[in-house]
């Protein structure tokens, strides 16, 4: 990687209909909708909000951010130890 290089942290938007609000079940696991992979955070928030405001009618589906780079690396700390 070069030195002006961002660090890549992986990050996946995913959604569907959930079972009830109170857990994160998906209703049917089939039709859960894998929106990508991302680079950032910041372009995994832009494509999260896009997908949760075309589904804002629908009170059961969500739509989350997964922390890839933190299932990948668990060693690796984004936040400064104190």
């Amino acid at each position: 990687m070069s030195e002006s290089a961002q660090p890549q942290l992986l990050h996946l938007v995913l959604g569907g209909e959930l079972t009830d609000l109170e857990h994160v079940t998906f209703k049917d696991l089939d039709k859960v909708d894998i929106v990508g992979v991302f680079p950032n955070y910041a372009t995994a928030y832009a494509a999260w909000k896009a997908k949760a405001q075309q589904t804002v009618d629908n009170a059961q589906m969500r739509y989350f951010i997964v922390h890839l780079h933190r299932l990948l690396d668990p060693d690796q700390d984004t936040k400064p130890r104190r």
